[in-house]
């Protein structure tokens, strides 16, 4: 038996079935597309086919105990939302920008400083949507530096451990 108070209120089954609809059809149209992967097994016993698989089960799985979730009475024990009743525009500008800006310059001034220009942005919109002071030269100084000091590393893991090529602007390669 369970409590009024812990049951989802029953205009919000409906989004929440819905969702479990969603994650049970990419379930199953990634086992759709595992289907024409090779299982032939590869290193350690295991095909290419093996993660795909693993994914696309666990995702119907997921799928139907939401659906189960949702049409027996709802997510129970779900917070109340927190946060503004209505979407911060200026701030999804802020991170759409920064987005928009790595796609656009990475190739021209090179990973690191792309990416560094993407978090830089993205938390001023995310500083302003939380009410935070973000004007001042030395929240943008801080910002670029924790942007530069999280990219630098990604970058050169990626080149000079994994061996992925990524846009640099020195031909070195360490930038």
């Amino acid at each position: 038996m369970t409590h009024p108070e812990s049951q989802a209120a029953p205009a919000s089954v409906w989004p929440q079935t819905l969702v479990g609809i969603g994650v049970l059809l990419t379930g199953l149209a990634l086992a759709f597309g595992a289907i024409s992967i090779s299982s032939e097994a590869g290193y350690g016993g295991v095909g290419p086919n093996f993660l795909p698989w693993l994914v696309s089960i666990v995702l119907t799985l997921c799928g139907i105990l939401i659906i189960r979730e949702a049409r027996t009475g709802g997510f129970r024990e779900l917070e109340t939302p927190s946060g503004a009743a209505r979407a911060y525009w200026p701030g999804f500008v802020w991170v759409s920008a920064g987005l928009l800006l790595n796609a656009a310059l990475i190739t021209t001034i090179g990973f690191i400083l792309s990416c560094a220009l993407c978090y830089l942005l993205a938390v001023q919109g995310l500083r302003r949507a939380s009410g935070q002071a973000s004007g001042a030269p030395r929240t943008w100084l801080i910002d670029f530096i924790t942007g530069l000091l999280i990219a630098g590393p990604v970058f050169w893991t990626f080149t000079k451990f994994l061996a992925i090529n990524l846009p640099g602007i020195t031909a070195t390669g360490w930038i």
